[in-house]
């Protein structure tokens, strides 16, 4: 599903939340699902410790109203997500996670079920106006994302003059950004539109990039990549998967989808 993808206030269903070491991995019917928390819009708490997000409630509708099995939300770092899901700590994983070949070697994914882009955040007054100005700077990435090898990806094109400072949550990088300790922040983009919506020192750097290249609707701004998330599994669960499959195709065509798209992003 290709859109123009900007943020839109979000409010959706609350989901179970826990942080107990349930397995997930076999028996009974509830399924244990690994998210790195907080990554506004997809997977974050409320002030009233709810938990929330764009993820969250297409595990509601793929889980919950699909297929009928109880769900969980486990909290779970990005950084070591896939070994946790392999070492039986939860029994998926849902946290904006894009496929790519390299994880793909140690999970199964779903079928795509959202289009992201590598986007760029800099400071209102920052002297960075094109891609090319990032040469010499400092980046803020978080570790094991897509975010960070964009990052190694400018590193490379630079001849190594690049910084890359690496945190453990994409909330360390957008205070970095704020307190001057990186010149920018690379993420997905409406994780980035989010912190841009909120705050009033930030904006995108503009600029055309992979998603012009390879024939997309781009959004209005710098894109260093193009990618498509899935819902991880190990390697010998593809009775789940292949149900979460049909669940997938079927709340795309019956509108639930779209509906829930248009709580968290509108264009």
């Amino acid at each position: 599903m290709q859109r123009r993808t900007y943020l839109k206030g979000a409010a959706g269903a609350a989901a179970t939340f826990t942080m107990a070491g349930c397995l997930g991995g076999g028996g009974g019917d509830t399924i244990t699902i690994g998210s790195d928390i907080p990554y506004r819009p997809f997977e974050y708490e409320t002030t009233e410790g709810e938990l929330v997000g764009f993820d969250v409630d297409i595990a509601e509708a793929v889980f919950g109203e699909q297929l009928g099995y109880d769900y969980e939300f486990q909290k779970t770092s990005f950084d070591g997500i896939i070994p946790a899901l392999n070492n039986g700590n939860f029994r998926v994983i849902m946290s904006a996670m894009t496929i790519t070949e390299d994880r793909a070697e140690k999970i199964d994914f779903s079928d795509p079920y959202f289009t992201a882009y590598q986007t760029v955040v800099i400071l209102n007054d920052s002297d960075i106006a094109a891609k090319e100005d990032l040469k010499g700077t400092t980046i803020g990435v978080q570790k094991g994302t897509t975010g960070a090898s964009a990052a190694d990806g400018l590193k490379e094109e630079f001849g190594g003059d690049l910084t890359i400072q690496r945190y453990d949550q994409i909330t360390g990088a957008f205070d970095a950004l704020r307190n001057n300790q990186v010149d920018a922040v690379v993420n997905d983009n409406t994780v980035n539109a989010e912190f841009v919506n909120q705050s009033d020192n930030v904006k995108f750097l503009e600029g055309s990039g992979a998603a012009e290249e390879q024939g997309k609707e781009a959004p209005p701004y710098l894109t260093l990549t193009v990618e498509e998330y899935g819902i991880g599994f190990r390697k010998d669960d593809d009775d789940l998967r292949e149900e979460v499959n049909g669940a997938i195709a079927t709340i795309k065509e019956n509108g639930t989808y779209d509906e829930i798209y248009s709580e968290y992003f509108s264009g």
